[in-house]
């Protein structure tokens, strides 16, 4: 397999096709001038020691050079093969919840803006572990699948709004059945596997305890963070906020009972979101005190580095160039190498 690490620096290439009109228009410039003093053929008699060939030669091995010059800027790599990496961590799904009800500005600048906040601080913040990400409001959606690309996992997390999942409502219990199979299939003995829950528990659609349960069983730990205030807040969606049938003003409120339930069925741990702290760091602490396992096997493609080569002729070029006169040299006029009558 061949590939260039930062082809970028190939465009530098399109230099050669002006570097080849820069020399044509001043061979025209200077032939021009020539023939203002007289015949060429004459002034070519007189001139015995200037030699075109030798001008030429010296603008190709400069151009063939700079172009060297730019592959291996480029850095051409051939070959790939495996390198197997072991690292020991936990397997953490993040279930994120994305419904109206996380608009709610009792934490400002929102619930939901405060929790894309300390979801990418954690992601800063994580080493050997490996992540994923599911949004969910009335249904679960797998935004980002087990990786250890931490900076892939920002940018999703970054993404986080409730326009990702089009079916409003608060489904608990279906974004933990859905971080459950988002779980690689196959699982080492041993393997530490965690859920972190964040929402403001409003569950309106399904049984998230009997989840919670399914999840102690697989020997996954729930941790759950509450987000909100016991009082509520009402939400406004693009500057007007929510109404009931009766016109009233919908208030959202924490739940914190079910939530709290959720994580003392699987081991886990809840906590409730304060203005100051989202409750993550808790949470890290937390796991970080549970059994290492190792992770399965990390491979990645590593390539044989080519840029020396191309360099090196360049080098060669360059100062064959700079060692080459425009002039013939008498100790070399008995060969004629550029074949000059």
């Amino acid at each position: 397999m061949f590939r260039f690490a930062q082809p970028q620096y190939l465009w530098l290439l399109w230099a050669v096709p002006l570097f080849v009109l820069l020399f044509l228009w001043a061979a025209h410039r200077r032939r021009r001038r020539l023939e203002r003093f007289g015949n060429p053929a004459t002034l070519a008699e007189l001139i015995p020691d200037v030699s075109t060939g030798r001008v030429v030669l010296k603008f190709l091995l400069f151009t063939l050079a700079c172009a060297l010059l730019a592959v291996a800027a480029a850095r051409p790599q051939f070959g790939s093969k495996l390198r197997e990496e072991k690292a020991r961590g936990v397997e953490m799904m993040l279930a994120v919840d994305v419904s109206n009800s996380m608009l709610a500005e009792d934490y400002e600048p929102s619930r939901l803006e405060r929790t894309k906040y300390a979801v990418n601080k954690l992601f800063d913040g994580l080493k050997q572990d490996r992540v994923g990400l599911i949004v969910f409001a009335g249904e679960p959606k797998v935004q980002l699948p087990i990786t250890s690309d931490y900076r892939m996992a920002k940018a999703f997390a970054r993404r986080i709004d409730p326009s990702l999942v089009s079916v409003q409502g608060t489904a608990v219990g279906k974004a933990l059945e859905q971080a459950l199979l988002a779980f690689p299939a196959e699982r080492e003995e041993g393997q530490s596997r965690v859920v972190i829950l964040i929402t403001d528990g409003e569950n309106h659609e399904d049984d998230a305890l009997a989840a919670a349960d399914r999840a102690a069983e697989a020997g996954v730990r729930i941790y759950t963070i509450g987000i909100g205030t016991p009082e509520g807040a009402p939400i406004r969606i693009g500057g007007d906020f929510i109404r009931d049938e009766q016109g009233e003003m919908v208030v959202s409120k924490l739940d914190e009972r079910m939530l709290a339930a959720i994580a003392e069925r699987t081991g886990g741990l809840y906590v409730r979101a304060t203005k100051q702290s989202i409750g993550l760091e808790e949470i890290v602490k937390s796991i970080g005190e549970m059994e290492q396992s190792e992770l399965s096997t990390l491979r990645f493609e590593e390539f044989d580095e080519q840029y020396r080569l191309p360099l090196g002729i360049a080098l060669v070029l360059l100062v064959l160039e700079l060692l080459l006169l425009d002039r013939r040299n008498p100790l070399l006029a008995r060969f004629n190498i550029f074949r000059e009558p």
